[in-house]
């Protein structure tokens, strides 16, 4: 069998959850689990996170997967609904809805539920993606009391980049307190923390947090967070090359000594990055060695010519790809990417364990 394969730590999963909680008061949390659970499979995230105090997906796809393997927590539709006839089905499946646009308000009032709904207004703050601007927060309040006079409304919003610009993001959190304090009186609850606010910034700590990415330990922000997800692989060649010899499609990395080159069974095709530079780490049984030349498809070739026991590798040698030894974000910077790409790009061929 080929040994590319992807391993996930629920312990790790489960201590990352309860540091989110701590960070956080205890107050309640939504476990983003959307996109596949960022890679690590929609229902093996739920079970992972189950004492979380509700999920947060993209889709009603994704909010039906849950239902079905039978979660009968709350859950967030972080984009609201698509389309008109998606409010049945949100109904149908106990969902609480972002409201980001007028026209969702006109498609929730045209459907009588069964029970009020449960909505979060999602405010633009300076992110200018999804949300009403934050000059228009009291109008819609009042549109949606008017058009849906039973609805339990919640107030939310997100940040640009709360771990790079403090500066903005203190302008963002004053703009979602302008809107608070507008409309306090007519809300519920709150939600502002993602995973980077929840870690770097105290001031956003209130109300429901959004844990993302910090759930899967794939962040540098905090060192007491531990890795989830570890793609392993082995070597499955060791072999000696010249001075001056060249390794792997249009040979750009040539060797300046002798050297011992291994090869290992995962590439591209597996969704290891294909732009991951020379140099990026790699562990192999026991050190880090450096990637070198051009991933390919099924393999990539790492340099063992300093690793400590090169006398002992051999075929079937254990590779880490990320995980412990390596962290996931460390690769990702290596190919001028995201962490959350690289779990979210891991190839239906890779075995799961």
């Amino acid at each position: 069998m080929r040994p590319a394969r992807i391993s996930l730590d629920g312990a790790a999963a489960r201590h990352n959850l309860k540091h989110a909680k701590a960070l956080n008061n205890h107050q309640p949390v939504w476990a983003v689990i959307k996109a596949d659970g960022y890679g690590h499979g929609l229902l093996w995230a739920a079970n992972a996170f189950s004492d979380a105090d509700g999920f947060a997906v993209a889709s009603v796809d994704e909010a039906i997967a849950l239902r079905e393997g039978g979660f009968d927590q709350p859950i967030l539709l972080l984009e609201g609904l698509f389309s008109a006839d998606e409010a049945e089905l949100a109904d149908a499946l106990n969902l609480q809805l972002v409201v980001h646009d007028p026209v969702q308000i006109d498609w929730l009032a045209a459907f009588a539920p069964e029970a009020p709904w449960i909505l979060w207004l999602k405010v633009d703050t300076g992110m200018h993606r999804l949300g009403i601007s934050f000059e228009a927060c009291a109008r819609t309040i009042a549109q949606l009391r008017q058009q849906l006079p039973n609805a339990q409304l919640n107030l939310l919003s997100h940040f640009a980049c709360a771990d790079s610009d403090p500066t903005f993001t203190a302008e963002q959190l004053k703009r979602f307190g302008i809107c608070h304090d507008t409309v306090k009186n007519e809300i519920g609850a709150v939600s502002l923390a993602n995973s980077a606010a929840l870690i770097g910034v105290p001031a956003a700590r209130i109300g429901w947090t959004r844990p993302g990415i910090m759930l899967y330990g794939a962040t540098p922000l905090d060192s007491r967070l531990r890795p989830v997800m570890h793609f392993h692989s082995a070597l499955i060649a060791v072999k000696l090359i010249r001075q001056g010899e060249g390794v792997g499609y249009d040979l750009t990395w040539r060797a300046q000594r002798d050297s011992i080159i291994g090869i290992v069974a995962a590439g591209y095709g597996d969704g290891y990055p294909r732009h991951a530079r020379t140099g990026t780490p790699v562990w192999v049984e026991g050190a880090r060695v450096p990637l070198i030349g051009r991933v390919s498809m099924d393999m990539l070739c790492v340099d063992l010519t300093d690793h400590p026991r090169k006398s002992h590798l051999q075929i079937g040698s254990p590779v880490e790809l990320w995980g412990d030894n390596v962290p996931v974000w460390e690769v990702a910077e290596q190919a001028d990417t995201i962490a959350y790409e690289l779990m979210c790009g891991i190839t239906a061929r890779v075995k799961r364990e």
